[in-house]
């Protein structure tokens, strides 16, 4: 079987085309550059290729895309090239089933099974059957040191990793489609393009802050951001900022630190207006819901804004999207003074969990009509923690907004989804 072999700058995702075909050479000074490329890989007669391979070392990632006859995506694999030069981490695979020849292209009954592996040897594989009940089985994956890793091959020396899912039984023969190198005049790649994997962004969250700021959460078509409620305030005399699930990391202390000056710090909570149509009153209503929960450190304007990060969190094994967080499975996350972590857990514990009625207003407090639910306070150092609500169990992240001069400003915690803002209007404009 003769494979003829391919490169591009980029490879257009809707098309299924190569962007700006390069030549071999150009791929080779581009891979030792550490430049993203992609090397597409085809059979003769077929239209679609076989796949794909999309490389950017200096992200630490090689991605390959297997594609069937029709053209659709049947598997992907994200690999990490990590501290060990020679060997590639297999972070992330997917496979989808297609019923038929007519089925789309993940198509969302279609089953799914996807495999997520860290260096450490933790692993999760999660069955979608997608069918009738719908649901996902997750476990916990069996994988061999030589399953979980890869040797990383020199340029030019890649296998067709997808041979055995193509059925071929004899090692192909590769053949080089040379292209003459294009210059840089033609600007840059179309959005429907890949790029490599990146980490959630933070999106608009200064503006949650601004009353006026017209937004959408998928669900209500507009809301409003209205005035920041404020809730009391937080005491951190140790000026460590703890932002955890009150079960806290897997060494028992809090998820994520945020360093901060000493000091009391203001609780707000972003909230937006919207109105519908309430069946049950037949009439138009006006409802107002939290998007976020803030620390605000300084009333300096954010210039920036950053995830949270434990030290031990590798940015290299991030998916896209992905995020590092706090875990809750209670729906509930707090801000808490690190320096009494332990003592205001327990309080915590013994005030919502047992609801021990000797507890006094000095140490323990719960908190109506609001997104925070409950404050403790240590009495010997005088830190606190309050707990606040989330929409529903997982990974939150924790965004840290700074000013220009790089100092902590706020800590925020988006309670559901970002919002999307919405344009502008004349009214909001002049705002």
């Amino acid at each position: 079987m003769v494979i003829e072999v391919g490169y591009a700058r980029a490879w257009d995702v809707r098309s299924r085309t190569p962007w700006r075909p390069i030549s071999v050479g150009e791929a080779r000074e581009r891979d030792a550059a550490g430049l993203p490329y992609v090397v597409v890989y085809r059979a003769a007669g077929r239209e679609a290729p076989l796949e794909v391979r999309l490389v950017s070392w200096r992200d630490h990632h090689v991605g390959l895309w297997v594609y069937d006859a029709e053209g659709r995506r049947t598997y992907e694999l994200d690999m990490r090239l990590l501290d060990d030069p020679a060997r590639l981490l297999r972070r992330y695979t997917a496979g989808w089933s297609y019923a038929g020849p007519e089925t789309a292209e993940f198509d969302e009954r279609c089953p799914r099974i996807t495999v997520e592996l860290f260096p450490d040897g933790r692993g999760r594989r999660t069955e979608e059957p997608r069918g009738e009940g719908g649901g996902a089985h997750v476990t916990v994956p069996t994988v061999r040191d030589d399953e979980r890793w890869t040797d990383r091959p020199a340029f030019g020396e890649w296998p067709l990793l997808s041979a055995e899912v193509h059925g071929f039984t004899e090692p192909p023969v590769f053949e080089i489609t040379e292209a003459v190198a294009a210059d840089d005049s033609s600007g840059p790649a179309p959005a429907t393009c890949w790029r490599p994997p990146r980490p959630a962004r933070p999106g608009p969250i200064t503006e949650l802050f601004r009353p006026g700021v017209r937004v959408t959460d998928g669900y209500h078509p507009e809301m409003t951001v209205v005035e920041p409620r404020r809730t009391g305030a937080l005491r951190v005399p140790s000026g460590l900022l703890a932002v955890s699930g009150p079960d806290g990391g897997d060494d028992d202390g809090p998820h994520l630190t945020v360093r901060v000056p000493p000091g009391e710090y203001v609780l707000e909570e972003a909230q937006a207006s919207y109105s519908y149509h309430c069946e049950w009153r037949g009439r138009q209503v006006t409802s107002t819901d939290t998007m976020a929960v803030r620390v605000l450190v300084s009333e300096v304007p954010a210039a920036t804004w950053e995830m949270a990060s434990r030290p031990d969190d590798d940015p290299r094994l991030l998916t896209e999207n992905g995020i590092f967080g706090f875990v809750t499975d209670g729906a509930t996350g707090c801000f808490a003074d690190a320096g009494a972590w332990e003592p205001l857990l327990a309080l915590f514990e013994k005030g919502l969990i047992q609801g021990d009625p000797d507890l006094g207003p000095d140490v323990y407090e719960d908190i109506s009509d609001s997104m925070y639910l409950l404050r403790a306070r240590d009495q010997a150092s005088g830190g606190e923690l309050v707990a606040f609500a989330t929409t529903g169990d997982g990974t939150y992240p924790v965004w840290v907004g700074r000013s220009e001069a790089g100092e902590v400003v706020g800590v925020v915690v988006l309670v559901e989804g970002m919002p999307e803002l919405l344009p502008e209007t004349e009214a909001t404009a002049g705002a």
